[in-house]
């Protein structure tokens, strides 16, 4: 977690991995940041764009040249951005928002493409899926658009009466995996145009919020799942089988988590008590290396 109006900036510490530098190649100092641990309001798209939102507000920066390139606003001070999530291929940015709305913006053109309103609460969560955009609120509800057309809402799913706080198509489009902050994680079939009524393929029980998850960019099978505050467990999941391949204690709550294909390994954002990351190997989630963060009030 972020604490709002303060600054974060991480130093490195190689614990195992030599190669893990001892200083961070830049810091972005970034004040404002909203104190809600279930957002999700940073994103770097496969162009190398990184998106951060700060209240009603996403800032754009060139992950190359680490320079500001773009700021897109709401205009309006009612309402923040809750969720920011890059289309796979391309310049357009998806912006979830604390009223219930989902926009969509071109980068490249500084033009907001479109608004798509169904929603009645918070947008915590987004993932494409090619031309579907799918999104989840706090109130547990996860729509489908299909943002090619004008009667966008094409599906969806009600997981819970909880707040949906990740959201994540598998590499192969096939599965979805949506986490919730009662600590259901549940996968979906790939079927824009469910009904309410449809079922998940698996349902997970956690004992707190599922907010990190990732799907294994190697085995499109594997999920990797982080605790909340009250479990702080990094897990590796078989879907297929519904079980548990390998997991490890933190002692943390885990706010994020990358797989790294280079190293065949898995990095956690940490939260409370320490703010720091971890670099796992895998397949035995072993730590190889810590990150330790720093608040400069």
């Amino acid at each position: 977690g972020c604490r709002e109006g303060s600054q974060n900036a991480f130093q490195a510490v190689a614990t195992m991995n030599p190669s893990i530098p001892l200083e961070p190649e830049v810091r972005l100092h970034i004040t404002g940041l909203r104190n809600d641990y279930y957002l999700n309001i940073l994103d770097w798209s496969l162009e190398n764009l990184i998106a951060v939102a700060v209240g009603h507000a996403a800032h754009i920066w060139n992950g190359g040249t680490l320079q500001a390139i773009e700021s897109i606003d709401l205009n309006s001070s009612s309402k923040y951005i809750s969720s920011l999530a890059w289309i796979k291929e391309g310049t357009c940015l998806a912006v979830g928002t604390s009223d219930g709305e989902v926009q969509l913006w071109d980068i490249e053109t500084k033009k907001r493409l479109r608004n798509m309103f169904g929603h009645l609460s918070v947008v915590g969560a987004l993932s494409w899926n090619h031309y579907i955009l799918s999104s989840g609120s706090r109130l547990g509800s996860i729509h489908h658009h299909d943002v090619r057309v004008a009667q966008h809402h094409v599906g969806t799913l009600c997981q819970s009466k909880q707040s949906i706080c990740s959201l994540k198509w598998s590499l192969s489009n096939q599965l979805l995996a949506s986490g919730s902050s009662d600590g259901i994680l549940n996968i979906w079939p790939s079927d824009p145009g469910v009904k309410l009524q449809s079922q998940p393929l698996r349902t997970i029980p956690h004992s707190s919020a599922v907010k990190a998850m990732n799907w294994c960019p190697w085995q499109s099978q594997v999920l990797a799942t982080g605790g909340g505050m009250k479990d702080g467990i990094l897990r590796v999941w078989d879907i297929n089988h519904e079980k548990i391949i390998q997991s490890a204690a933190t002692d943390s709550q885990i706010c994020s988590l990358i797989w790294l294909p280079k190293t065949s390994g898995l990095m956690t954002g940490q939260g409370l008590p320490r703010n720091q990351m971890k670099i796992w190997k895998y397949p035995r989630l072993i730590i190889s290396s810590e990150l330790y963060g720093k608040y400069f009030n």
